[in-house]
């Protein structure tokens, strides 16, 4: 199979996002090799999977249907793959996804007891955009997801809270006295923007955004450049490298704390790989 389906993958993701772009950043992959993947499925399939018009992307019957394969194709070649393993020795892929603060800070000890019962096991890496975790798992684009979690998570997931961050705001320390008053550097999207809306929300303001930008490493730099106050966890600021030309905000009160969690879909737990790492998760 070539690089486990990775088109079916790409073609899934695609179908959930109808954006070209935002499928390119978030599975890494250039635009040209998108729609070569694109083309080369609809002529494989010799069908048209998505229209294209003025008014953006949407999949065609033909690509609805297809999208309904690609999911039962690759639940089942997981399922070919790990059925009925010994557990002593699990080999095979799992794919884990974290934003590159998580890898630094948390995966490490997430994954030591893992990687130590079960050696064989190759596992996979994606970083990327935290607000686009879960979506990345609900999609079967990887495994696991390590990221901030909602209060209710979909129904399709499970997630166990691994750490518990303040989320702070922070400026750059050469910006002579900028208050709560703004202009603001916020994430595009993602629950850290919907916590620093609760939040402004509360304070009965409505606040001047300067950027908008994706990622909290590239917020921190944009913050870090005299653009704003931003609002990011306080994880992701002691592991930033511009870490020391920004300072935090005494906020009162304060944004609400950001819960981490280890997240997989519920239908896996019946897999192998994803139990023995469930299994090694504290309650």
């Amino acid at each position: 199979m070539r690089d486990d389906h990775r088109d079916l993958r790409l073609f899934l993701h695609l179908a959930q996002t109808l954006n070209f772009g935002r499928t390119s950043l978030d599975c890494h992959v250039s635009p040209a090799t998108l729609t070569r993947t694109v083309q080369r499925l609809e002529a494989d399939l010799g069908h048209r999977l998505f229209d294209r018009g003025p008014r953006g992307v949407s999949l065609t019957a033909e690509g609805h249907r297809f999208r309904e394969y690609a999911l039962q194709a690759l639940e089942l070649w997981r399922a070919y793959r790990e059925e009925h393993p010994d557990p002593a020795e699990l080999t095979g892929r799992l794919a884990v996804f974290a934003t590159v603060t998580a890898c630094q800070a948390l995966l490490p000890d997430l994954l030591a007891p893992f990687r130590t019962a079960h050696p064989q096991v190759r596992l996979d890496l994606r970083t990327g955009d935290a607000a686009a975790a879960l979506a990345r798992l609900d999609e079967g684009e990887v495994d696991v997801a390590v990221a901030g979690i909602p209060a209710r998570l979909p129904e399709p997931l499970v997630g166990r809270t691994v750490a518990v961050t303040e989320l702070v705001l922070v400026t750059a320390r050469d910006r002579p006295d900028p208050g709560l008053d703004g202009p603001f550097v916020l994430p595009h999207r993602g629950l850290v923007r919907e916590a620093a809306d609760r939040w402004f929300r509360t304070r009965g303001t409505t606040p001047e955004v300067a950027c908008e930008p994706d990622g909290h490493e590239g917020l921190l730099t944009l913050v870090a450049l005299g653009c704003g106050t931003g609002v990011v966890p306080r994880l992701v600021l002691e592991h930033s490298a511009v870490r020391d030309r920004l300072s935090v905000i005494p906020a009162d009160p304060p944004p609400e704390p950001f819960p981490i969690g280890l997240c997989v879909r519920r239908a896996d737990l019946r897999r192998p790989l994803v139990a023995a790492l469930w299994s090694l998760m504290a309650p």
